[in-house]
C-alpha cells in the first residue's frame, strides 16, 4: 500500500527563493492513530519529510515505537531529526474536553494556551524550523480536523506562508476508524 497524501486548502502566500525564483515552503501534519511505525515512517520519507516534530503534550504511546525515544531511535534510523516541543502540546483539560466532544470548549482550551509564552516561543521556533527543512508535526489523531496539530499547522501557515499537507500512512490492514 503506498501512504496517502492530502493537501489541505489554507491559502498561502510564496516566499522568495534565490534569485528571485519564487518559492513556497512547505509543513505537513501526521497522525499516527491506525498505522504501524513501518508504514509511518514510510509516509515520512515518501513525503520527504527531514524534521517530525512531537506536538503532543505527553509524548507517550500505547502503540509500540511511538513513543518519544523509540520513535526518536527509529526515524533517525531513517535519517528524520525528532523534536519534541511540549509547549504546543493540547492541556489535559483540552483533551478532556475534545475527548467529551466538547470540541469548542476544546479550541477555547486550546486557544488561550497558545497565546501562553512558551506556546508562542514553540510556535517561533518551529516556523524556523520549517523554513529550513521540511518539516512534519506529529500527534495520535488520525483526521487532522479532530486534533490540535491542524490549528498549530493553520498558525503557521498564516505567519510564516507556509502550504500545509496533511499526510496520512496507511491503515494496519484489517483495522478500519
Amino acid at each position: 500500500m503506498t501512504p496517502q497524501l492530502t493537501i489541505s486548502h489554507e491559502a498561502t502566500p510564496p516566499t522568495s527563493g534565490k534569485r528571485g525564483v519564487r518559492v513556497v515552503r512547505s509543513l505537513a501534519s501526521i497522525g499516527y492513530e491506525g498505522a504501524d511505525l513501518g508504514q509511518f515512517i514510510r509516509a515520512l520519507t515518501k513525503a520527504r519529510i527531514r524534521t517530525l516534530v512531537d506536538v503532543r503534550d505527553l509524548p507517550l504511546s500505547r502503540k509500540k515505537g511511538f513513543s518519544k525515544t523509540p520513535l526518536a531511535k527509529h526515524l533517525e534510523q531513517a535519517g528524520i531529526r525528532y523534536l519534541h516541543l511540549r509547549a504546543l502540546g493540547d492541556p489535559k483539560p483540552g483533551r478532556l474536553a475534545a475527548r467529551g466532544g466538547d470540541i469548542a470548549g476544546f479550541k477555547r482550551i486550546y486557544a488561550t494556551h497558545l497565546r501562553s509564552r512558551p506556546a508562542q516561543a514553540a510556535l517561533r521556533k518551529l516556523g524556523e524550523i520549517a523554513m529550513q527543512a521540511k518539516t512534519c508535526l506529529l500527534c495520535f489523531e488520525r483526521d487532522p480536523e479532530n486534533c490540535h496539530r491542524r490549528i498549530v499547522a493553520a498558525r503557521l501557515a498564516t505567519e510564516f506562508g507556509l502550504k500545509v499537507e496533511h499526510l496520512q500512512a496507511p491503515l494496519t490492514s484489517g483495522q478500519a476508524l
